[in-house]
């Protein structure tokens, strides 16, 4: 049995059915992820001695766990912008470079809690701030299906481990895309959940009104499995919502062809690619002959959610970074002279450890949160946010035939070379056109692949966008499509 190829389901049945143990499975993961890691580059350490400690711990108790908890023994990677008491968390940056946490994130207390072990922290862009993985101070991820292409960002190292089959699963963080953009690229299945829905707690902050953690897996199931765990009220976290999903990854009694499903006319647009019109197409041609309600529907403010993601999210992490001081985890020399000027030091080192994607929205940031512009972009950018709010809350509104979900394409083209956008910000920004209203909106959507991959083809997603809290719509809706139409 090739124990990488499996899904988190039949790792389970592989446990209970001891054809082999925790510790020679994470020892056959690690040396594995370890040796395509040289090449793919998703992960940036490993934490082979705890994860293999933890292993021999867990089969010691192996019966009891099997039955009473789902990510028992399974092998995760998490980004390095989550906390995990005792290992570092760079978020991709030197300026963390040398950060150890203290504790642990909300999220990793919960997988621990479930059994999950993590052999490593995946790469992704500084701070988070990205859509390409290219923008990592440490290294360049490539992507599984082609190594001359990026994965995705900015949670790309995460997409990649699981699309090479080095984990199981693993957890990203969404702000404008960066769960299901990487999802589509690398031809997992990635869910961006409603924000509130999973704590924030203990993940390094890039826009606080937009983040939100989510997992990545190979099928819709195993996604699922994770949320239930990971999602649920936390004290620790104002925004967190008490909302009951216990019962989130339970399909068999859910009624998928109620579902009225809309298209909005707005995400058919012009330049994208045809490959990916074509997939979308035939997403759509599935689900008609199907027998579901299909409606073309509108979201006319859309076409400003760019502009105006590009103003509340660098104000906002301008805000949050402005806490890194440069001179606790990166080590400057300057310490270590006797006669140095602490003002002097500053200036010359709290920039430099900060990469150019961060620099740029920084400065951005600060410019429109400054006196004589905060009422010109800030504020008219947070109206506009309620506009995109308000388009999706008519649209779901059944009252006056609305719909239960929504289906939209993840990115305007597929996997794009590594270098092609690097100096071409604006092209780069762009390729979040289809997923930044979502984050804006405070919904939930879930990434997955259009078809199953095959070598030597490129993966297209789409997601399934759906109500505030009712991640269950679009995970049945996604498990439906996975095991009755995608082949088809």
């Amino acid at each position: 049995m090739d124990i990488k190829n499996l899904t988190i389901e039949k790792y389970h049945e592989g446990l209970k059915n001891r054809e082999f143990s925790i510790t020679e499975a994470i020892g056959e993961f690690l040396n594995y992820a370890k040796k395509e890691n040289e090449k793919i580059g998703a992960f940036l350490r490993f934490n082979e001695e705890g994860s293999l400690k933890q292993a021999s711990e867990l089969d010691k108790n192996l019966e009891e766990g099997l039955k009473e908890q789902e990510l028992f023994g399974v092998p995760m990677g998490i980004k390095d912008n989550i906390l995990i008491s005792g290992q570092k968390a760079t978020a991709a940056s030197k300026i963390l470079e040398n950060y150890q946490a203290s504790y642990d994130a909300t999220v990793i207390f919960k997988l621990k809690s479930d059994g999950a072990l993590f052999i490593g922290k995946t790469n992704l862009d500084e701070f988070a701030m990205g859509s390409s993985t290219e923008n990592s101070a440490f290294m360049t991820t490539r992507n599984p299906r082609d190594l001359s292409r990026v994965p995705g960002g900015s949670s790309g190292g995460s997409a990649a481990s699981v699309a090479a089959n080095m984990v199981l699963g693993s957890l990203g963080t969404d702000t404008g895309g960066s769960i299901r953009q990487p999802a589509g690229f690398c031809g997992v299945v990635g869910l961006k959940p409603t924000y509130g829905a999973v704590s924030r707690y203990g993940a390094i902050a890039l826009a606080s009104s937009l983040d939100q953690i989510g997992p990545f897996a190979k099928n819709v199931k195993d996604v699922a499995k994770i949320f239930q765990v990971i999602s649920g009220h936390d004290n620790l976290d104002s925004t967190s919502a008490n909302v009951d999903y216990s019962d989130v990854d339970d399909f068999k009694n859910f009624n998928v062809k109620k579902l009225v499903i809309g298209i909005p006319k707005e995400y058919l647009i012009d330049g994208m690619s045809d490959e990916v019109k074509k997939s979308f197409n035939e997403v759509v041609g599935k689900i008609k002959r199907d027998g579901f309600e299909v409606k073309e529907i509108s979201l006319p403010n859309t076409k400003y959610a760019l502009s105006c993601y590009y103003i509340i999210l660098p104000a906002e992490a301008s805000a949050n970074l402005a806490r890194y001081d440069g001179l606790r985890y990166s080590k400057p020399e300057d310490l270590k002279n006797e006669d140095f000027k602490l003002v002097e030091t500053y200036f010359k080192n709290r920039g430099a450890a900060i990469g150019d994607e961060p620099r740029r929205r920084i400065l951005l940031g600060t410019f429109v949160l400054s006196s004589g512009y905060y009422d010109a972009y800030y504020a008219k950018a947070q109206k506009v946010r309620r506009l995109i709010l308000d388009d999706f809350l008519r649209a779901f509104d059944r009252s006056s035939n609305g719909v239960d979900i929504i289906i939209a394409p993840v990115t305007p083209t597929t996997a794009f070379k590594i270098g092609e956008k690097t100096d071409d910000p604006l092209s780069m920004y762009l390729s979040d056109i289809f997923t930044i209203p979502v984050n804006l909106a405070g919904l939930p959507a879930l990434s997955l692949p259009v078809k199953k991959y095959s070598d030597g083809s490129l993966p297209v997603n789409f997601q399934i966008i759906g109500k505030h809290f009712e991640e269950k719509s679009i995970l049945a809706m996604g498990n439906y499509y996975e095991n009755n139409l995608a082949e088809n």
